[in-house]
């Protein structure tokens, strides 16, 4: 028997297939994970780009959308990084991040939304992987140049040394990771119900 949903379990748009209070709660608490992960570790893969930092959020939105679909893995994607606005990185680095983000998770949470099995899981992440890996690079030759004091064509010398191999690694790192975990936590979500 379905469940009853009171008047304060909803939000204004579920009748008309919008989200329930519990998704928008899901999705705060996603965004401020993401956002705590994006602004505190940040590690360093390659020696020589100190503008290249691994920071595990992507993988904290990749299991959202794996976990609860597209639209809370692209808004987790866009909105855990506004903060980035007030660091270091800035903007731009606030742009890159977003991008990189949202590139990887929105083709592979939609590709497991019609594939539910570990088969439509992997090859989500290798399509959005590979989707990530291009949008990161034409992404740093439009924006590294604009923030960075760089022509384009010092940034597009850096493509084999440095940025090819530092997104293939970030986007690896999150894969192999949400890989391991995003059942135990879509497990762990539903049995909370």
């Amino acid at each position: 028997m379905a469940k009853a949903t009171s008047h304060h379990d909803t939000h204004s748009t579920t009748a008309q297939g919008g989200w329930s209070t519990k998704r928008i709660a899901v999705t705060a608490l996603f965004c401020a994970l993401a956002a705590v992960c994006t602004l505190f570790i940040e590690i360093p893969l390659l020696p020589g780009v100190p503008w290249l930092q691994y920071d595990p959020s992507s993988i904290v939105a990749l299991v959202a959308g794996f976990a609860f679909g597209p639209a809370v893995g692209a808004t987790v994607s866009i909105i855990s990084y506004l903060p980035h606005i007030a660091t270091a990185s800035g903007f731009w680095g606030m742009v890159m991040a977003m991008l990189a983000t949202f590139s990887l998770v929105m083709p592979a949470s939609l590709i497991y939304q019609k594939h539910t099995t570990m088969k439509g899981a992997i090859a989500g992440m290798v399509v959005g992987a590979v989707v990530s890996v291009l949008c990161c690079i034409v992404g740093n030759l439009i924006v590294t140049p604009i923030y960075a004091g760089m022509t384009t064509e010092q940034v597009a010398a850096l493509i084999v040394p440095a940025l090819l191999p530092f997104n293939a690694a970030k986007v690896l790192i999150n894969c192999v990771v949400c890989g391991l975990i995003y059942k135990p936590v879509t497990k762990a979500l539903a049995d909370s119900e």
